[in-house]
């Protein structure tokens, strides 16, 4: 069964316009469905087969959206915050019209990838421990690892407040090493380090499942991916 929406949400679900806007649009005769001009906002149609006109240029309509953010350091990941400045906040305009959200968390002294989305059933897969995504992530740390380290890591570490956390993966890595984790534990990977007696001094996100960062995105740079995304997510 098609999935049939009011004319203005699919208007404004593009990011190009507001509700108001959208609105605006249909009451004077600039958009057309199909062959006809449509002057009510409220009528339904399927944004995936009906055909879409704004002034004689094609709508291009997706209800799901996924923005790819090499994260920097000095923003925190959430919607907003009186105090910090947020991933959003780095966002175009166009972007902030589309109820994006962080799906899940990096510190705001973390850099790395970070996906903005507003598809809550993939976010949740991303965070539940249960559904096991992989986080890889480049830590630095002064001093070299050990296989005893290689070890704890592997049979699913002891945190110092007593919490056990699953098994991960660390290797070593010039300067420092690579750390793969299928949980987010507040500070996780900073307090792995720690138990083992080998501080962060700096941390960057490279991988969540099967979806690499962008080495050609800067630090606070973006770009929206497509919605094949969750067969990505998927490790092999």
């Amino acid at each position: 069964m098609p999935t049939l929406l009011r004319l203005d949400r699919i208007i404004a679900g593009t990011g190009l316009y507001s509700r108001s806007e959208a609105a605006t649009l249909i009451k004077t005769g600039r958009v057309v469905v199909g062959d006809r001009t449509v002057s009510q906002g409220a009528e339904k149609f399927d944004p995936d087969s009906d055909k879409i006109l704004i002034d004689g240029s094609e709508l291009c309509y997706r209800k799901f959206r996924y923005i790819m953010m090499n994260k920097p350091i000095g923003y925190v990941s959430s919607t907003n915050d009186r105090r910090e400045k947020t991933v959003i906040d780095l966002l175009d305009i166009k972007y902030k019209k589309l109820g994006l959200f962080p799906a899940g968390r990096l510190d705001k002294d973390a850099e790395g990838l970070l996906l903005l989305t507003n598809d809550g059933e993939l976010s949740h897969n991303i965070t539940s421990p249960v559904k096991r995504v992989s986080k890889k992530y480049f830590v630095q740390v002064d001093e070299a690892i050990t296989n005893e380290d290689i070890a704890a890591f592997a049979g699913g570490l002891k945190l110092g407040d007593g919490t056990k956390c699953l098994p991960a993966i660390l290797e070593p890595a010039p300067g420092g090493a690579f750390v793969t984790i299928c949980e987010g534990k507040y500070h996780q990977v900073k307090r792995m380090m720690a138990v083992i007696g080998k501080p962060v001094k700096y941390l960057k996100r490279i991988a969540i499942g099967g979806l690499i960062l962008d080495e050609s995105l800067q630090s606070g740079e973006y770009c929206e991916i497509n919605d094949e995304i969750s067969l990505v997510l998927i490790d092999k």
